[in-house]
């Protein structure tokens, strides 16, 4: 399966824990295109600004077991669940799957808010830029277009390796 995993970080040296997800990914399969970093306004309650990333994985895990694998990893860099949509030091997310759709009680692929949010867009963009929603076809482009949102800032010099 070829996913696009979202990474976050708003706490702590951001983009090391950015780097640290993405070793640790490594160990999960085959990481393909990484996105260039993105500063981001962060969705609840107020709190620091992200760097939010995206990467390609080639994995033999199925959604539900690279699922159990992403929270491992976030565990393994820090990540403490406190409120919903608090500040954390990584989160990482299954955004969108070569696969297709996949429901589960834990799991919804394509990440079932990834049309209303423009800093996972515009990252899976940079990874998969023909990328479309499996549900009805339109392409993400469109989907990031049509969201006019210009919030997530690319960090300068970082479309040329961050990792």
């Amino acid at each position: 399966m070829d996913a696009v995993i979202g990474l976050g970080s708003n706490l702590g040296d951001r983009r090391a824990l950015l780097r640290g997800a993405v070793e640790e990914l490594r160990l999960l399969g085959d990481v393909g295109p990484i996105s260039a970093l993105y500063e981001t306004q962060p969705v609840g309650p107020p709190q620091p600004l992200f760097l939010n990333a995206a990467v390609t994985l080639k994995t033999a895990l199925d959604p539900l077991g690279l699922l159990n694998a992403l929270l491992a990893i976030e565990l393994r860099l820090g990540r403490v669940r406190e409120e919903r949509w608090g500040p954390r030091s990584i989160d990482l997310d299954i955004l969108w799957t070569d696969a297709g759709i996949f429901e589960a009680p834990r799991l919804r692929v394509p990440h079932p808010e990834l049309r209303r949010r423009a800093f996972a867009l515009r990252p899976l963009l940079d990874v998969a830029p023909e990328a479309a929603d499996p549900c009805d076809g339109t392409p993400y482009r469109a989907v990031l277009a049509a969201l006019g949102d210009d919030s997530p800032v690319e960090i300068a010099g970082s479309r040329f390796g961050w990792t």
